[in-house]
């Protein structure tokens, strides 16, 4: 096959898409701000920053896709009124970029959520806490990742602060504060035939709010993973969805809560590049240039570990039993994801000892526990 899918990003969710792209003859092009972004080695970037013209981008392919979801709509209008396909669909962004209309649709397809309020004044915040109780998180409707966007309104004394740092943003949401054991992901891919293919489930562990490290399989997960699986498989035919898919839930005492959807290819996948037959990245380009899915079985338990804001030594990694390193061409800075790194040994009881001996390798600050059990 010898095609090319325009991709709107040029990051790293979008290199590692181009790279999986190419051993199916497979090329990419790519819509990003900056020229120098980390996917411009792998294929032609038409910047944004100098020119709001979409049309040198769109006439570079037949098809397209994404590696943000909140890429703008209008941008996605004007590639739809050109005649291009997209896939993930627009509704599925539309969706996924308001967490009010995302919150309706799980509950519309009878997938648990916690119980949230819309908010579009101080008096709603007020009316929230009465309702819901306290603690509340109280979230802007549109925009916001990595843990932005977000208060949790644990006293009274909070309302007016809350309101202050976030009510600019005019559309907020209250959601109860859910007592959860544990964060999981069920990434999932859907082809153009409808076919559907699941990963196991990722748990998945945060510093300051940013992926710190996933454990696949999610420990203990047995009787999660067909649950997991029929919500983001109703979420999938529901949204006549193309291409990887990722639900976030939380494990609580009543079951699995839906948190939220990411319509693209996801930070808690990245394990699957070795860890798994067929990896997120490849699966989602072969479901948007419509070829068959690929297996998405787990090889062995591992490990994803994120490098956050400063690079480790090189050689310190890759002298790790099973450590699979992979650097994003970024720059040093507080918060930033470098690169990731996957642990999969051939014996996974050496699993729980490796990551102690990468948390001690890699700079602070880090989140990847040392007492850490897998």
């Amino acid at each position: 096959m010898d095609t090319t899918i325009g991709i709107f990003g040029g990051g790293q969710l979008g290199r590692m898409m181009a790279q999986a792209a190419l051993p199916l003859n497979i090329h990419c092009t790519f819509y990003e701000a900056n020229v120098t972004c980390p996917s411009a080695i792998l294929g032609k970037v038409f910047t944004s920053h100098e020119s709001k013209d979409l049309k040198p981008f769109i006439e570079s392919a037949p098809v397209f896709s994404l590696e943000f979801e909140n890429t703008p709509l209008n941008e996605v209008d004007e590639l739809v009124q050109s005649g291009k396909k997209i896939y993930p669909p627009r509704q599925a962004l539309a969706i996924a970029q308001n967490r009010l209309s995302e919150k309706n649709l799980f509950k519309a397809l009878d997938i648990p959520v916690a119980p949230f309020l819309a908010v579009d004044n101080l008096e709603d915040i007020h009316i929230a806490v009465e309702k819901l109780g306290l603690p509340i998180v109280l979230k802007t409707a549109m925009g916001g990742y990595d843990g932005k966007g977000q208060f949790i309104i644990r006293t009274h004394d909070q309302i007016s602060q809350a309101w202050e740092e976030l009510g600019a943003a005019k559309s907020l949401i209250a959601e109860s504060f859910v007592q959860f054991s544990r964060e999981v992901s069920i990434i999932a891919v859907r082809g153009q035939d409808g076919d559907v293919k699941t990963w196991p489930l990722a748990e998945n562990h945060h510093h300051q709010g940013i992926l710190s490290h996933s454990i696949v399989p999610a420990p203990k997960s047995e009787s999660l993973q067909p649950v997991a699986q029929e919500y983001i498989t109703r979420l999938l035919n529901h949204l006549d969805y193309v291409g990887v898919l990722t639900l976030e839930l939380f494990v609580t005492s009543q079951g699995l809560y839906a948190n939220e959807m990411a319509p693209r290819v996801h930070n808690s996948g990245h394990w699957s590049i070795e860890g798994s037959t067929c990896s997120q990245f490849e699966n989602h380009i072969r479901a948007v240039a419509g070829l068959p899915l690929g297996e998405t079985d787990c090889i062995r338990p591992t490990v994803m570990v994120n490098i956050i804001g400063q690079h480790p030594k090189i050689d310190d990694v890759l002298r790790l039993e099973g450590a699979h390193l992979h650097l994003y061409n970024k720059s040093e800075r507080v918060g930033r994801k470098l690169g990731h790194i996957t642990l999969m040994p051939h014996d996974s009881e050496n699993l729980t000892d490796l990551c102690r001996k990468l948390a001690k390798i890699l700079p602070e600050p880090l989140a990847l526990q040392s007492d850490m059990n897998i």
